[in-house]
């Protein structure tokens, strides 16, 4: 198993905690990113929203790729997962500029392409925001140019969004950067079997997820592609006892009614008392965190994790809180033990 984390771009990844302790700053990343790879961490994932969509749009939120650039510079082995959403960047130049990152890097830049959900944030920046279906033909095309650029020295393209003449983009990167991408749609599977060379998911129940594997491999070897690598998202608590690891889940989602975004949650709260209780752990943690349930002591997640291993999972991508002590010890007690 390989272990990332989430580089916290928002100041955290709870909807009920105001502050936890990890401020949304260059300095606090910086200091996150190398104390991670000295203690077992091997990837972080630079999430890209220029709304701050945790703690609330007007809060702070970190610009992933000038992130990416400087983490690029002042690290040594992370791989540095950076997410781009094609309707934001223009794939020529983007091949461009993520060439210059990998370089910098020394050849550890992933792509994480997400095919963007945030109306409000694209209206609100006066981007274009295709309907369901047409982002991820949009992003087929989109990844089409970048790889083309990265592949050839001169590229052209003609397609429904993007056209290019002759289009050079030099140096080029050290190798080709690992294009993970998620998504449940059929579209969505259908462009990762075809395009991307690692399938990402929300954080889910062991049998959820290795279904979810089964399906993308079954998918990929029909279209004839080399075997995919698995992520997935989840949020760690280990505490020396379950009782105590209960606690910590009982405090970060306790609803706090003063919490940006609260009132659009109200009209979630319907239905049985156990659909409740999922839905304010959904909105307390984002990326469907908890449903993994690593959760309790530190021989508790470890075998959890070694289940997620034996369906498939190759990648765990963690968000803790706050993140830098709860890294440090889930390395000491998970990772390392």
């Amino acid at each position: 198993m390989r272990y990332g984390f989430w580089t916290p771009v928002f100041g955290g990844w709870l909807r009920n905690v105001a502050d936890e302790g990890m401020a949304p700053t260059w300095d606090y990343t910086r200091d996150l990113c190398r104390r991670a790879e000295q203690i077992g961490y091997d990837l972080t994932l630079v999430a890209e929203l220029n709304l701050n969509d945790i703690k609330g749009v007007d809060q702070p939120a970190l610009d992933a790729w000038s992130t990416a650039a400087a983490l690029a510079a002042v690290t040594e082995r992370l791989e540095l997962m950076v997410a781009v959403r094609p309707n934001f960047h223009h794939p020529a130049l983007f091949a461009k500029q993520a060439a210059n990152i990998d370089r910098i890097s020394g050849g550890r830049l992933a792509l994480n392409v997400v095919s963007s959900w945030w109306a409000e944030e694209a209206r609100s920046y006066g981007l274009e925001f295709d309907r369901h279906d047409d982002r991820y033909a949009r992003t087929c095309e989109w990844l089409d140019v970048v790889e083309g650029l990265w592949r050839q020295s001169r590229f052209s393209f003609e397609g429904g969004h993007y056209r290019l003449q002759d289009a050079i983009c030099e140096p080029k990167p050290l190798r080709k950067p690992t294009v993970y991408a998620g998504g449940e749609s059929e579209a969505a599977k259908s462009m990762i079997a075809l395009k991307c060379d690692a399938y990402v998911m929300h954080g889910d129940s062991v049998e959820v997820v290795a279904a979810k594997i089964a399906e993308m491999a079954a998918r990929r070897e029909r279209a004839g592609r080399p075997s995919m690598q698995f992520g997935m998202a989840a949020y760690a608590i280990v505490r020396d006892t379950e009782a105590a690891a209960q606690a910590e889940v009982a405090r970060i989602t306790r609803l706090d009614p003063d919490a940006p975004g609260f009132a659009n949650f109200g009209q979630w709260l319907s239905g049985t008392q156990l659909e409740r209780e999922l839905k304010i752990q959904e909105y307390s943690v984002s990326n469907r965190g908890l449903r993994p349930a690593l959760i309790g002591t530190p021989d508790d997640i470890r075998e959890k994790i070694a289940a997620y291993e034996a369906a498939g999972l190759d990648l765990l991508l963690l968000q803790m809180s706050p993140q830098r002590e709860e890294m440090e010890r889930f390395a000491d007690q998970v990772i390392r033990a």
